[in-house]
């Protein structure tokens, strides 16, 4: 993509209302901008960003044998008056009355909605175990939304719903879902630790948030530093084993959530030395439901012996666009963002020092077409703006690579590449650099 072409609108100087670093770094790298309070329309820049996420989490769902699905997002309410939860959710659920006075709601989650799917259509044990997704916009209407996409009104969710004949069959999906969560983001550059979490309106009995670790974090965390050095399970991980000992594993070390803190165990359990209490995001929920939902809706299957039983459920969510905020929050510099390879939105910004120049665009064009050919997402920067503009605006969208093309440069028969993550600038031959940045 040429940036004469794309729609880039950076800013110079940080908007007032932006408090954490996300909210700033989105703003100016012309990621996203707001239409009202904690809603925002996502420009090219951070919706290509979302999409890549979007893709590594549907990946990893589809591996762990959940399949996709799309639900609707406004909902009847009846179905949450079946459960209970209509008038116990509170103020967040956004209610609406259609032009037939029936009450109607923007879906702030999909308990009910996919437990009357499961409940006409799903009737006998053997179509069991059953695993549900869809990647969908919620809304839940904050009373202070802040922090841009980071707490926010409207936001993308996957949300996934497991359902069992009995509670030993359920403590796999949980444990699949476990594991799915844990490669997921180690395939986004995280380091997401497992913490004991509260149940909240969402219910059941069991319940763990992945947390990442950060200053600008909404809640307080307190964890071992072991889980720092913590390797998420390889890619091909059997997902129809015993998965218990990597639970175990990540389970092994004091690590919870300001609601389930215990400051004597924290104290008794992790050495001094090895304690972490700092603020962490929350960027995935997973919960074991048991038969909340599906014994107040009717959610049933006949066992073998012929009885009529609830099915266990569990339900697990990651928030897609509160990643993109927590992937920057996590990875980033004075000089802006440092995307990590799998969610760039392109992965070589391309500097033309000199554009009207005519070895310079000669040789731009040729790189361009190399490396498009090649399948390397590029940006290439045709303007002809000052080369200290060029490189602070290639700094502040935070691209893995960049490849700076300048007279100077070309008559020595070198190129530079430089490597945004660490600042490593290499003078390399042009077809040399096209092979660094397609091996890479």
């Amino acid at each position: 993509m040429r940036m004469s072409q794309f729609f880039l609108p950076v800013l110079k100087d940080t908007p007032a209302e932006a408090q954490i670093v996300s909210h700033r770094l989105m703003l100016r790298a012309g990621m996203i901008r707001q239409s009202s309070a904690g809603i925002y329309s996502w420009l090219p820049l951070g919706f290509r960003v979302l999409k890549r996420i979007e893709q590594i989490v549907r990946e990893e769902q589809d591996a762990a044998g959940a399949q996709e699905l799309l639900m609707p997002t406004i909902q009847p309410a009846d179905l949450w008056r079946e459960s209970g939860r209509y008038d116990d959710y509170g103020l967040e659920m956004l209610r609406i009355t259609d032009r037939h006075e029936r009450d109607m709601l923007f879906g702030p989650t999909n308990e009910e909605l996919i437990t009357d799917i499961f409940r006409g259509s799903v009737r006998s044990y053997k179509q069991l175990p059953l695993n549900l997704y869809h990647i969908q916009w919620k809304f839940r209407d904050e009373v202070r939304p802040r922090f841009g996409i980071m707490r926010g009104r409207e936001f993308l969710m996957k949300d996934n719903y497991s359902f069992d004949l009995d509670p030993e069959a359920a403590r796999h999906s949980y444990n699949r879902m476990f594991v799915a969560y844990l490669r997921t983001y180690e395939r986004l550059g995280l380091k997401a630790i497992p913490m004991q979490a509260d149940t909240g309106p969402i219910g059941g009995d069991m319940s763990h948030e992945f947390i990442i670790l950060a200053d600008t974090g909404e809640s307080e965390v307190y964890c071992h530093a072991d889980y720092l050095d913590f390797a998420a399970p390889e890619a091909g991980v059997d997902y129809g084993s015993d998965l218990s000992p990597v639970i175990e594993h990540w389970t092994s070390r004091y690590a919870a959530t300001d609601e389930k803190h215990d400051a004597a165990q924290f104290e008794a359990d992790v050495p001094e030395d090895r304690r972490i209490a700092t603020r962490g995001i929350e960027v995935g929920h997973i919960f074991y439901l048991g038969t909340k939902y599906s014994k107040a809706m009717g959610a049933t299957v006949m066992g073998a012996d012929g009885a009529e039983v609830p099915v266990e459920m569990g339900c697990y969510g990651i928030g897609v666009s509160r990643l993109v905020g927590a992937i920057i929050e996590a990875s980033h510099d004075d000089d802006g963002i440092i995307w990590p390879a799998s969610v760039a939105p392109f992965q070589v910004g391309l500097i033309n020092l000199k554009v009207g120049d005519e070895a310079c665009d000669k040789a731009v064009a040729d790189i361009y077409e190399k490396l498009r050919r090649a399948g390397v997402d590029v940006l290439l920067d045709d303007s002809d703006g000052r080369a200290g503009g060029k490189f602070a605006t290639m700094d502040l969208i935070g691209l893995p690579w960049q490849l700076i093309v300048g007279p100077r440069g070309l008559k020595s028969g070198v190129v530079e590449v430089k490597q945004r993550a660490t600042g490593e600038r290499q003078e390399l031959s042009i077809e040399a650099a096209i092979t660094t940045l397609t091996d890479n």
